[in-house]
């Protein structure tokens, strides 16, 4: 997985887009990040400090192609405009599914 700044991740997301158009998808990940890279210690160990302020972990997957980025809380709305504007852009193609119609019982 690719950890990219955030302008260039959405250039990346665009490109992955335009790549699944035709036959595959896009899946979209938002967690909730504190920094950490390693799993909380033990009893007995100190505690990891509390991170100064939370971010936002977004990861991308198409395929065989993975991407990340790391969104700071100063920066989140910021991205999530430009990440709305992409989305309006490429979801235009969406096949609109069928209902199956079921049949009301009469008692």
């Amino acid at each position: 997985m690719v950890l990219l700044e955030n302008d260039l991740f959405l250039l990346e997301l665009t490109k992955l887009f335009q790549k699944a158009r035709l036959d595959s998808s896009v899946t979209m990940t938002f967690k909730r990040y504190n920094g950490k890279n390693r799993p909380i210690p033990r009893a007995g160990k100190p505690p990891l400090p509390e991170p100064q302020e939370q971010m936002c972990l977004v990861r991308a997957r198409s395929k065989s192609k993975k991407i990340a980025t790391v969104i700071h809380q100063k920066d989140i709305n910021k991205f999530q405009v430009a990440y709305s504007n992409l989305l309006k852009g490429n979801l235009d193609g969406l096949k609109k599914l069928k209902k199956p119609k079921t049949k009301a019982k009469t008692e």
